[in-house]
Parts: structure tokens; sequence; C-alpha cells
């Protein structure tokens, strides 16, 4: 979602807020600004729609000179996507400039009293309400005021304020929406994501629930809900800048995509072997799985298709009747949940707004919770009863790419994990298929050497405005994200069907030229997806395939074909959905899309 960064110190605030948003751009936004004060306590501001370098050309006709500011990108949820919408906002008087991240769910309200009281709005945000009403409650102490105006604030928020009466600091504050503070030398920083400042600093801290952060120069004061000292730990990044950067490669997609070989191996060291599944953070046991008759999997966009793909591996390795739900879906129903249900939710950033919800009801209800994340420290790792890392490092693209292969990869070890506590893994099932996972790594490097041709592929058909994706079984779930992925950066429709459903009303679609990708990797259903598509062949279908090698009978049904090796049917969906990857991105770049920045998408979705 929108991105914020803070910085108070003795250098340029200008610089170091649009170096900091630079890094923010993968996050998705329409608008930025930023607000700096000037040696006279005077708040100015310069905002502009569109990227970053709009704004960037505008401070090259006047520079905003001061060392304290805030800068904001925006993602538009309240009005539509302009200069005055953009973010900072400010008390008409200038005294006050906010930045914010959530939704504030009772603007309206707080804008009618306001205007009342004689305030006068000029955006459509319901981010200015928050300027007004810090504005018309201040008592000189920001803090003191901060905490009378969040007593009228419903919603969600991460805020960072400056106030010209207080030039010598920077005030934030988070209520269910990420925000981080940065701890320099002679200067210190807020941001949204950890990328925006790792150039400067690598200690933070993480911000949670109600806490309010008081920068200086030379201090940081947090302070929980009671006003006491919350007595932070720092939290040491411990990866490079240059994780975050392209490193030679087009397009961020293009270059986490070629690093899912790594990301497979990272996720799995230290965790799979072939008698046992290590997972420190996980503290299931046999008498608690035993206690256990309900599991929930819990998740939005990829992560969901991950959860489904565990699902199926859970039930199948650990007999396990489970559950699948969008988090969006889930926290809006009175879902069973009780001491005896075990709620899996995923999300790479870990901040998913939706699935916090989930968890938090769930939690309510007396449910055990276990997360797995990308994002170490993260709300959703914080309020989780156990933790699986992928450990897939920085993703930037929007587009999630190696956050899928290794939620994926978290999922089948969980599976073999559940299966062994409760007895339902023999000792080959666990060597064939801890084998096969180890394996995985090769497998996407073979799926890689294949690029060049799913390269002409997409060359050849990126004109088209519709294709259907079909699969049985596992293949089905990663069909849903290979449908997901050239929908979120290609632009095409598509949508993804499971292959005996054709009959039942999609192959109505197929016409002449349509494109169809099957993927054919399950065996006891290959001859079936054979039947399906000769079915849409016989109506004019351009059919690409996927199946293992030794069925070469696929070949003279289809337009192309690739071959993964031979391996056990539950390890497919890893090196498969490579092939669907780079399809997406090749018809992305070959129709001039904007690859890593797709239009009205963001990468973590911290609001509903």
């Amino acid at each position: 979602m929108c991105g914020i960064v803070g910085y108070i110190g003795l250098n340029q605030a200008q610089k170091v807020l649009i170096d900091g948003l630079s890094k923010l751009e993968y996050r998705g936004y329409d608008s930025a600004g930023i607000a700096v004060l000037d040696k006279d306590n005077a708040i100015k501001v310069k905002k502009r729609k569109g990227r970053l370098k709009n704004l960037e050309d505008e401070l090259e006709k006047g520079a905003l000179t001061g060392t304290a500011g805030i800068g904001h990108t925006r993602w538009a949820t309240h009005g539509e996507p302009s200069d005055i919408n953009s973010h900072p906002h400010c008390s008409i008087d200038n005294r006050i400039a906010v930045v914010h991240n959530g939704i504030i769910e009772n603007y309206i309200e707080l804008k009618e009293e306001l205007i009342k009281k004689g305030h006068l709005f000029i955006s459509d945000t319901d981010t200015e309400v928050i300027a007004h009403l810090l504005n018309s409650l201040y008592t000189g102490d920001m803090v003191e005021t901060l905490r009378l105006a969040i007593d009228k604030i419903k919603g969600s928020y991460a805020l960072g304020i400056l106030c010209n009466e207080e030039p010598d600091r920077i005030i934030a504050v988070r209520k269910d929406s990420p925000l981080i503070v940065g701890l320099g030398e002679g200067e210190n920083y807020i941001a949204s994501d950890i990328p925006a400042i790792l150039k400067y600093t690598r200690k933070v801290y993480l911000l949670d629930n109600d806490e309010i952060a008081i920068l200086t120069r030379d201090s940081v004061t947090v302070l929980d809900e009671s006003g006491r000292e919350a007595g932070k730990q720092i939290f040491n990044v411990d990866w490079d800048p240059g994780d975050a950067e392209k490193g030679g490669y087009d397009h961020f997609m293009l270059k986490e995509i070629h690093e899912q070989p790594k990301a497979m191996a990272d996720t799995l060291t230290g965790r799979c072997f072939p008698d046992k599944i290590v997972l420190d953070d996980v503290n299931l046991d046999a008498e608690t799985m035993k206690s256990i008759n309900r599991i929930q999997i819990v998740a939005c966009g990829t992560a969901y298709h991950a959860g489904m793909v565990g699902k199926y591996l859970i039930e199948k390795f650990a007999r396990v009747a489970v559950e699948t739900e969008p988090a969006s879906e889930y926290r809006y129903k009175d879902p069973l949940v009780d001491a005896h249900t075990l709620l899996i939710v995923i999300s790479q950033s870990g901040e998913t707004a939706d699935t916090l919800a989930a968890i938090r009801l769930a939690k309510e209800k007396g449910a055990r919770v276990l997360a797995i994340t990308n994002v170490v420290g993260s709300s959703i790792a914080r309020e989780a009863d156990d933790v699986l890392y992928t450990n897939a490092g920085p993703e930037i693209a929007v587009a999630s790419t190696k956050a899928y292969v290794t939620q994926v990869g978290c999922m089948t070890l969980l599976a073999l994990h559940f299966g062994l506590l409760n007895g339902q893994v023999d000792k080959a099932t666990m060597k064939r298929v801890t084998s096969g996972l180890k394996d995985t790594s090769a497998l996407i490097e073979k799926a890689l050497g294949d690029h060049d041709k799913i390269k002409e592929y997409a060359y050849e058909h990126f004109k088209i405005d519709d294709m259907y994706f079909i699969g049985r079984g596992l293949d089905y779930y990663t069909c849903l994200e290979g449908s997901l992925k050239a929908k979120e950066i290609s632009y095409i429709h598509s949508d993804a069907y499971a292959a005996g459903e054709l009959k039942h009303g999609p192959i109505a679609l197929v016409d002449a030229g349509t494109v169809v990708i099957a993927v054919c990797t399950q065996e006891n259903v290959f001859d079936k997806m054979l039947n399906a598509i000769k079915e849409v062949k016989a109506r004019g279908a351009n059919v690409m395939a996927i199946a293992k090698e030794g069925h070469d009978e696929i070949i003279p049904e289809v337009d192309q074909v690739f071959f993964i090796p031979e391996m056990d049917d539950e390890i497919t969906p890893i090196p498969t959905v490579v092939y669907l990857q780079l399809l997406a991105y090749y018809l992305s770049v070959a129709r001039g899309c904007d690859v890593d920045k797709p239009k009205n998408l963001a990468k973590s979705v911290t609001v509903e």
C-alpha cells in the first residue's frame, strides 16, 4: 500500500525522503509528496500526482530545505489520484502536516464536526481530517494532542506528524498499519517498510499497535498505550541493501523468478531431513495435534493459492480435514472456531490487513494460530502462536513469485510434520517426499532453462484478449496462480478452471485461436487431462501444455509442450508454476506493461 518516510537529523531532509520513497515504489502508488520544516520553522509542502519522478522534477525547480521532514507515496482509497489529494496533508495554517497509511472509518462524521467549527477542507481524503483534528485539539504538546485525537478516530493508521511549534521532533503512531523507527547517529527515521531506510541504518524498532514514537535528532522514545516507555528491543536487519536492487535484471519480477532456486534452498536448509522435519518456531507436539480437530487455512491472493496446495497436502499426509477461505471472507462470518482449531495464516509481508483481522477473530474464539510469512518481526509473526518463516529474502515486485514457491515449500514441510506427529506418515513416504523437496532448486533451474521458448510463445500470443488455464488436483491450484499472474501484470483477462468442469460451462468460451494453458502433471488424471485438451482443440484452441517427461503422447495434441522431469506428484506445484510466472512476465513485457508496478495493485495490502 502507501509508503511513509520520515527524517530528523543534521542533513537535508529532502534527499533522504526522496531516496526512501524511491525504495518503496514497489508497494504501489499513484502520487507522492514531502513536507519539510525550513530554517524559520515553516512547513513547506510539495506533492504531485503520478510517479515519484514527477515530484522530483518539481523539486528541481525549487528544493525544500530543512533537516526534518516527512514523505509519502499514496495509493488512492478516498478521492481520485490528484495533486490536492496527495499526502502530506496540512491544517489550513500549515501548523501541522500529516502522512497517513490506512483508512479512517469515521472520517465523514469527524469532517462534519470540524466544518461546523470553521475548518475548511480542500481534498477528498480521509487523511486531511487528521490534520484538522490535531489542529483543533492542539494543547501545545503534540503527544498529548495525538492521544486526544486517537480517542476520536476509528480505523487503521500509521501516522507521521510534523508541527511547526515543535520543530525539534517528529511524532509517529501506528494501529493496524505497519510502521518502524530507524535508529541512527545524530539522526533518526520512520518508515512503513525496512528498504526505505536500510541505506542509512540496520537498527530499527518495530512499533506495536497504539505505540507512539517521539523522534529527535539524538533520541527516540517509544510510549505504550498507557504513556509509559515501552522498553523496545532493537531489531537488527540482517539482509543486505543490494538484495533490494535489480542486480542487472530488467525488472524485479524477473530477478525474483531467477532467485527461486536459492529461495527454496534457504527455505529447506536445516528443516528438511529424510527422517524428520525441524521447525524451530513451531511448538506443536503430538499431544497438541491430538487435541486439534479442525485446521483452517486463511490467506489472500497468491498466498491463498499456496494455502489451497497446503490443504491438499495436509489432508493427504496427515489425514486431517482442512478448510481454506480467503481472509477477506473469513473475517466477516461467524467461523466455526474453538480451542480445538488450528488456524494457519499465510502472508508474504506479514502485514495483510484481512489476514491480521482473521487472526484476531480466531484467537478471540480460542484457536491456536500458526503463521507462514517472509518478514521477521512483522505484525502477523508477532501475533501468531507459532511462526514458520519462508526465508525468501526481500520480494520487491508486486507480483509475487519466490514468496509463492517458498510458501508451498513451507506447506509441504508442515504437512509432513503433522503427519509424523499423528503417525500418518511412514518412513518410506517421508524419505520419498523429502528427497523430492531437496530436488526443487534443481527442478526450478531446469524450468528457468526453458525461458527462451516461453518468451517466444508469449511474443506470438501477446495480442490476445482472453486466456484459460485448466488442470486437475494440485495442477488446478497451480492454474489459479498462473491465471492470477497473467491478470496482475499483463492485464489479459484470464480464468482458471478444474478441467473436469469444462463441460459444465467454460467450454462455451473456447473459440478458434483461444489460448488454453493445460497443466498435466498428476499421473492419476493424466488421461482425463488429455481428453480435456482434445475437447478444446476440437473447438480451435491453441494449447500450451506442461507435462512430465515420458508422456510423449501429448505432443501431437498440443501446439507447445514443456516437459518437467519425472517426480512425485506432490512436488510438481513448485517447478510447474515457474513456467506460468515466466509466461505472465513475457506477456507483460510484450504488451509494454509496467511489470513491477501493475496498475491499481499494491505489494502489501494493509487496508480493506
